[in-house]
Order: structure tokens, then sequence, then C-alpha cells
């Protein structure tokens, strides 16, 4: 047998191991459901494996839990039959824990505050495990691996470092030995030598587990000496093959938490069965909250999809559409075949079927709480809302259902959020079109020089703020007849037909007039501007630059500068405003003289002026600061 090695924990579970340890002790129960999860897990993994390898059981199929209490030595010991790690599985599932995770543990404690308030997040990160030392002063975990005849042994006091050599073990899978502290009702940790109180915290959190949870239970009677015999504590019927009417909203919520690793109740459960030629059962689950993870490339996300009890794909992402990642839940189709490959499930026409019933129910769902329960949907919205967008440019199919549920920033409201729906029903009777504004942020939108006369007449606006918005609008030229049109794009027309008549011949009147300002300023900034123009946009700022109605808008621009390093730098029209002292003021300079070295300050300081009031860079600091105190020299 190999020496005893002894190592030390990766720096960022050593961190784990303290907020657990030091900040979890309330409802300390929680170690059990997890490593009972862990141990189901294993035997998912054993059964989906032996599938394709039936040799891999080593002629021993039993699937089962087992808890051995030991009330002399006070230890709590969790087996299974599962598929067991080698060594150097367990130094990388025990010893080390992902780093994203950890600083968000870390964060979501921080924002807790107390112990009593941070105990659900076991389980969100990864560390279902290490919640053991919660209760134990010990732990030490013996495993062999399905196939294997090498077992080894783990053990740690959970103060910085872990042994690990190698063991005996006659049977895969995995046994966890607790050497558990003494009972402490006032920090929470109970006595775990129960029988009664192991129990009862199964039937609560497990009973819904597909395999046997078994525990030795002393039988006496009276007049004969005591027996030992095996009692399962679970019931073992998968919770989505009950009818809903027999199933708690509390068994629900366990279910939910047992196959999310997320300890806060869900939004919204939908348990359905389907019918017909071809049958399955479907057990899905709005979150009230987003995996951290939610939007990250490389996040594994996916339904569980079962066939006949068994479970043949832990994450199979083809069952709902992209946009649709964070929704959780499983599916348990009768008719699939036990071994069928990824690439097979892909082209089956009853995995097609499935995704296009399910979508459909989660939509629907999604519909009924954005109409009947307002409070619960903007929480949905606003952990999801991001996700919902991209289904506009994905899903073509059901982009009529979609678009309804998205919510925007507006105008109309400065706390509350609208659909673009409840925005037509608010257009005025002379309004042909749907305006809104891209922007990083509302203030910035709101005070930007591109809505000054549109607020002024009284339009709302709709403020989008979300980088992914942008794709939207590609995908949504108009609703329900309506037009988007962006405030900042292209020409803009306000008011009723005679409105419109009378700005344009103001403009057109004034045209001449300012036509050697205009010019001038064309060729003196033609390196960032195609065109200057008169405009009826503006009411109180001197100048805007406007982009033609097709071409990125500069929101857009700097994302794909911000995330490529280089994006496409367009000219941009610039507008004046006829009726602005300082415009007015550069056209008498510029009849006066057109060498007026002033102008050009003038020149650089509007440019400078109108990207500033969009948030973009300028484009020499230095010069726009030369010219700003020039002419502020001339002001003093």
């Amino acid at each position: 047998m190999a020496a005893t090695e002894t190592l030390a924990f990766q720096a960022e579970t050593k961190e784990l191991l303290r907020l657990v340890t030091h900040s979890l002790y309330t409802e300390s129960d929680i170690f059990l459901r997890e490593l009972i999860s862990n141990a189901s897990d294993a035997l998912d993994r054993l059964r989906f494996e032996s599938l394709t390898d039936g040799e891999i059981l080593e002629g021993d199929d039993r699937f089962e839990i087992r808890l051995d209490i030991n009330k002399d030595d006070r230890t709590l010991t969790i087996s299974d039959t599962g598929i067991g790690m080698n060594r150097e599985e367990v130094v990388a599932n025990i010893g080390t824990i992902a780093k994203s995770g950890t600083g968000e543990l870390r964060k979501r404690v921080q924002e807790k505050g107390s112990a009593a308030d941070v105990a659900d997040l076991i389980g969100q990160f990864g560390v279902g495990f290490y919640s053991a030392f919660m209760v134990a002063d010990k732990v030490k975990l013996v495993t062999r691996r399905a196939g294997s005849t090498e077992a080894v042994e783990w053990e740690s006091e959970g103060s910085g470092t872990y042994s690990i050599r190698d063991a005996e073990k006659s049977a895969r899978g995995t046994s966890i030995t607790l050497y558990l502290r003494p009972a402490d009702p006032d920090a929470g940790i109970e006595d775990f030598t129960d029988d009664w109180r192991i129990s009862s915290i199964i039937r609560k959190h497990s009973d819904f587990i597909a395999y046997p949870i078994i525990i030795r239970k002393e039988k006496k009677e009276e007049g004969k000496e005591s027996t030992w015999e095996d009692t399962t504590l679970n019931s073992m019927k998968p919770i989505w093959k009950r009818s809903p009417s027999e199933v708690k909203t509390e068994e629900y919520a366990e279910f939910y938490k047992h196959i999310s690793h997320d300890w806060n109740e869900p939004l919204r459960t939908v348990h359905f069965r389907a019918e017909g030629a071809f049958e399955y059962e479907a057990l899905l689950y709005i979150p009230s909250k987003a995996p951290w993870d939610l939007y990250y490339v490389g996040a594994e996300m996916g339904l569980r999809l079962f066939a006949r009890r068994v479970m043949i794909m832990e994450k199979c992402e083809d069952l709902l559409p992209h946009y649709l990642r964070f929704v959780r839940g499983v599916v348990d189709a009768s008719d699939l075949p036990l071994n069928i490959s990824r690439q097979r499930l892909q082209q089956d026409h009853h995995i097609s079927r499935i995704r296009k019933r399910l979508t459909t129910k989660i939509l629907d769902t999604l519909k009924e709480l954005h109409e009947k329960e307002e409070d619960k949907y903007l929480t949905a919205w606003k952990e999801f809302g991001r996700a919902i967008k991209e289904g506009v440019s994905s899903d073509y199919d059901n982009r009529d259902r979609i678009v309804p549920l998205l919510l925007f920033e507006s105008s109309n409201d400065p706390e509350k959020m609208t659909s673009v729906k409840d925005y037509v029903t608010r257009m005025k009777p002379d309004q042909e079109q749907i305006l809104y504004m891209t922007g990083e942020s509302r203030s910035m939108m709101e005070n930007s020089p591109h809505i000054e006369a549109v607020k002024a007449k009284g339009y709302e606006v709709l403020f989008m703020t979300d980088p992914v918005d942008e794709l939207v609008l590609q995908h949504l030229p108009e609703f329900e007849g309506k037009k988007l049109k962006s405030v900042g794009k292209g020409e803009i027309k306000l008011g009723t037909e005679e409105e419109k008549e009378q700005a344009e011949k103001e403009l057109k009147s004034k045209e001449e007039e300012y036509k050697p300002l205009t010019e001038f300023l064309q060729k003196k900034l033609e390196d960032y501007v195609k065109q200057v123009r008169l405009s009826s946009r503006l009411t109180t700022s001197p100048a805007c630059l406007v982009v033609e109605e097709h071409d990125y808008s500069p929101m857009f621009e700097r994302a794909l500068k911000r995330g490529t390093g280089s994006g496409p730098a367009r000219k941009r029209v610039m507008e004046l405003n006829p009726g602005h002292p300082l415009v007015e003021r550069m056209k008498q300079r510029q009849a006066a003289s057109s060498d007026d070295p002033m102008l050009n300050n003038a020149a650089e300081v509007l440019l400078g002026l109108s990207l500033l009031a969009e948030g973009s860079e300028l484009p020499d600091t230095a010069r726009f600061n030369r010219a700003a105190m020039e002419m502020l020299g001339q002001v003093v």
C-alpha cells in the first residue's frame, strides 16, 4: 500500500471551508440532502454508463444508498453503489473547486449578512460536499470506481489540508463517514445519531430520490431478542410520475432544489403529461434567481432527459431553445431508446415535438405571469429578460409570442417598465411610429439632445439600455402595424401633417441663409461627418450627431469596439439648431469673415459637445480642450 500523501486544499477551496464552517451553521440538516443528492448523481452516472457497458456493474445490479449510524463513536456513514472515483478524480473533485463559484459565494454571503440568511446558499456553487464540515470535526471518504480494483481513502479535518492514500474496498461506490460534533441546539447542530431525526430529514428533502435510501433499524419485541432489519426511508416514486393534484407545493420545491442546486423557491412550476401517439411527462421550473453562469459562453444548461425513469442525459440542450436555457426540470419519454446518442437525439422527431410543446408551455406560462401576476413577472424579467430577448432573433416561429413579453424603460414612467403593446395603447392619435432610443443609461438618454423636440411635443420614447436590444431591433421592424423608429437615426418628423409641413417650410426657408455655415462646418469636420444640415429635432442644444436610418447606432459601434478592439467608424450627420444662440452667432461671424479663427474653435467644440452628449469618446481630447479654452478666453 502506498504511503499517505498530505496535500493542501486549493486556495479557493480553503476559503469555501472557512465560509462553510463559520457562516453556515443554521439549518445544518442541509448537509444530508447534499450528500444524498451526490450519491444519487453517482448512481445516475453508473446507470447511464451501464447502458453501453454492462460489465461495469461487475455482476452487482444493486443501486442503493445506505446510512449507518454508530452512536458510540458518533459517526454517520453515507454509502452508495454508484460510479465511484479514482485517485485523480478525488483530488480534482474534492481538493479543488471553481474560482468563479467561490468568488460568487463569498459575494452572496456578504450580501446576505447573517448566518440565518445564507444557509440556503449551500449547493448553488458546487460546495455540497463541504457542507459536511458544518456538523463534523473530521470527514473520511473511501471510494472505488466501477470497473477498477483500486480504492482510495481521503480524509480531512477541514483545516486547510487533506490526506489521501490507497485503501481496500470490496465493492464499487463511495462511503463518506462523518465524525460528528456533539449536539448543540444553540449552535443549530442537532443530534444526527438519532435515526428518527435522520428519517425525518430524508422524508422531508429526499423522498423523491429514485433509489432506495436504506437504514438498519433495531427492532424490539417484548420477550424476544432485538433484531436488526433494513428499512427504506424514501418512497422512490418519481415526482413527475405523480398526478399534480397529489403533489404538495413543498414537494415541488424540494425536487427543484435537488435538480437545480438552487435553494431559492422556484417562481413557477409547470407539470403536465402529454398523451397520444407519443407520451411523456414533463416537470419544469421557472427559477426565481438566475444561475451565476447564465450568460457564460461555456456554461452547460439543459433539462434532464429520462426514458422510462432511467436518466439518459443529464443536461439535454435540445429540449428547449437556447434563450430558455434558464428553465430547469425533467422530461421522461416512454418511447425513447435507453442508449440513444446525442447525434441521434438531435435528429429524433420525437424530440423536436417535445421541444415545440415545451417551448409553447413556457412562453404561455410567462404570458400568464405577465398578465396576472405582475410582480412575479418583473422578478422573472429582471433575472432572465436578457435571455428572453435573444428569442426574437433566434426563434422565428414563436416571435409573435415573445415580443409581447419584452419590457423596456420608458419616458412615460421613471420607475415602471412597459411593454411595446402597452406603448401602442398610449400613442397619440397622429403618431405613426413607435419611438425608441438606444444608449448606455436612462439618464444619458433622458438628457440627450436627440429627444428634445420629442419630449417638448409629449411623445413617449422607449429607452433601450441593453446591448442585446440592438439585435432585437434588427428583427423587430414593426409591431401591430406600427414601425419602430429610432430618434437618433435619420430625419424625424413629428406632429400632424400640417405641423410637419410647417416645420419643413421653416427649415427650407433658413437653409439658404445658413448655407455658408453648413458648408464651412462640413469641410472643417469632413473627417468625422458626412453632412451638416439644419434640424427641427433640437430645442435647447446647438447640435447633435445622427446616423443614417440603416447604420449602426453609436452604442452598437462602441460595443463592437469594446468586444473586438476595433469597429466600423462611420461618419455621421451633424444637425444644427438654427434657433440656438451659439449657432446664430457662428453664422454671423462666418458672414462677417470666413477666415475668423474662432470659427475653427467653435466647430471643434460643437463636434466635441455632440459626441459627449451621446456617450462617445472625443477623437482628440487635447484639441477639444484647447479650442474650448480659447473660446472661453474670448468670453472672459
